[in-house]
């Protein structure tokens, strides 16, 4: 949750000395504002990149934020970056600063249980329930309607959206951020079966969510059936996803929408997963791969490697496959005119054979 600063009068030289890059054109065009290149006008600065070529031939804003790729494409002034992404981002921070500032305090339908230590500058809101044992560091903040549960741990600067569920034991790092809906540390997927029906498995272990990781809206993280299940440091999670019991997520990763990663599946640090992918229980996923959405990952992924498709296969060895299944149908009409046609040869083959051997009965 960001809100705009009251900026004025910023020219376009003093924010190309902000996010990085070299200005080419009228550093004093003013700007007070970012906006879409579809949207933007007069006063506006727009960020584009090289999927964005048409778009910056027609876009009215003032100025551009752009790869060297692009710089022609733009008449009027701009920025060019190196990692025009980045530097969007910058200047979005400039405009917007950094998270909107939250009331601070405890109101007074929150319920605090006993032995709970209390940092400096916390917020607790409306009927919000911390249960005993818990700590909470300074300058968190817990939405209205938030359940913290027993002897749970959230660290400096964390902040909790509403209706956010954290169900005992579980540990948050500094600068958490989680969104509505999101509960962390209900039990794990564990049952065993005897034949005739499924026994449930005691989940007795916990989620630690390190530093710097942000959780989007109903997400669903569970806890491990012994030890933990692990987010690591600077991971961001989307909306509705799923993580099992046991899984381990390294540092810095990126998990898109609706993504399912099955119990004691160990994904690597900078693994960038699309949406909608599936994860196999108990493989790895390499550093650095890249997973694309809707991906089946049914066996382990080296680092380094990108893979797409079901069950997912290097991208390059499935595109030609999606190439081939492109023309099966043609394929199949060659291979029923080659039957017919090996058919007729061979009834007229046949008939050769059988007018030879009557010859020579004849002989």
């Amino acid at each position: 949750m960001f809100e705009r600063r009251e900026v004025k009068g910023l020219t376009l030289d003093q924010v190309a000395k902000h996010v990085g890059g070299e200005l080419v054109g009228d550093g004093s065009v003013p700007i007070f504002g970012i906006a879409p290149l579809d949207e933007a006008g007069e006063g506006d600065l727009s960020f584009a990149d090289t999927r964005h070529g048409e778009l910056v031939r027609t876009t009215k804003a003032s100025a551009l934020i752009l790869p060297a790729e692009l710089k022609d494409e733009f008449p009027g002034p701009k920025v060019i970056s190196p990692n025009p992404y980045l530097s969007f981002q910058r200047a979005m921070l400039l405009f917007y600063g950094q998270h909107t500032e939250l009331p601070r305090g405890i109101h007074r339908t929150a319920v605090v249980g006993k032995g709970v230590v209390l940092g400096e500058r916390v917020s607790i809101g409306p009927y919000a329930v911390v249960e005993e044992g818990c700590e909470i560091g300074d300058g968190v903040y817990i939405g209205a309607g938030c359940y913290v549960g027993p002897r749970c741990r959230i660290g400096p600067g964390s902040r909790l959206y509403p209706h956010v569920v954290l169900y005992p034991d579980v540990e948050l790092g500094r600068d958490v951020v989680v969104h509505s809906g999101t509960v962390i540390g209900a039990d794990g997927f564990g049952f065993a079966f005897d034949g005739r029906e499924y026994h449930k498995i005691p989940q007795v272990g916990r989620v630690v969510i390190e530093d710097g990781v942000e959780i989007g809206a109903q997400v669903a993280i569970d806890r491990a059936t012994l030890g933990c299940t692990l987010v690591g440091k600077g991971t961001k999670i989307d909306n509705l996803v799923q993580v099992a019991h046991n899984v381990k997520i390294g540092p810095h990763t990126v998990i898109a929408g609706q993504v399912g990663i099955s119990g004691s599946t160990k994904v690597g640090a900078y693994v960038q997963v699309g949406g909608q992918a599936g994860f196999k229980d108990h493989i790895e996923v390499g550093e650095g791969a890249k997973v694309a959405a809707r991906s089946g990952v049914t066996k382990s992924v080296p680092p380094g490697t990108q893979v797409s498709g079901y069950p997912a296969r290097p991208h390059r060895r499935q595109l030609r496959i999606e190439a081939v299944l492109s023309k099966l149908p043609e394929l199949m009409r060659l291979v029923m005119e080659q039957q017919e046609r090996i058919a007729r040869l061979e009834e007229i083959l046949g008939k050769g054979e059988q007018d030879v051997e009557e010859a020579e009965d004849d002989r």
